[in-house]
């Protein structure tokens, strides 16, 4: 069966420390990944910590996108989740891996929202893939 959504699990390493620390370079960088993956944006929070790092989420009509970076080790956490047809999450992990400069993604895919018997629903781990940023045309599913 189908699933009713997407969600990428993204280790971004050797990013850019400069903007990992900066809000406004953060944010910026994705909502406008959550447009190039064809999305649509509701809203967004994002908050500075000191004295680095920021943690945020992108609100989408096909569910959201979050981060949270460690400048000092050059390190983000993201996931992307979108359900339905029209959002491409591999659109905006690229992107994001591109715009962070990371040199190293390591992804992580769940199918969600698998139905089962008696109305329940379920998951799948379908893939967990380190990659090079080099290679990240690659991750296309």
């Amino acid at each position: 069966m189908k699933a009713l959504g997407r969600h990428i699990v993204a280790e971004l390493s050797l990013c850019e420390p400069g903007v990992l620390s900066d809000i406004a370079k953060v944010r910026d960088i994705m909502v406008r990944a959550a447009l190039a993956a064809k999305a649509t944006v509701r809203e967004s929070a994002f908050h500075k910590f000191e004295p680095g790092g920021v943690s945020g989420v992108v609100v989408l009509a096909e569910s959201h996108l979050s981060i949270h970076t460690w400048p000092e080790f050059g390190y983000a956490a993201i996931d992307i989740y979108t359900c339905g047809e029209t959002a491409d999450p591999w659109r905006a992990c690229e992107f994001l891996a591109e715009k962070f400069s990371a040199q190293n993604i390591s992804t992580t895919v769940v199918e969600r929202g698998i139905p089962t018997p008696f109305g329940k629903y379920s998951h799948v781990v379908s893939s967990s893939v380190p990659q090079p940023t080099e290679t990240r045309v690659a991750l296309q599913p």
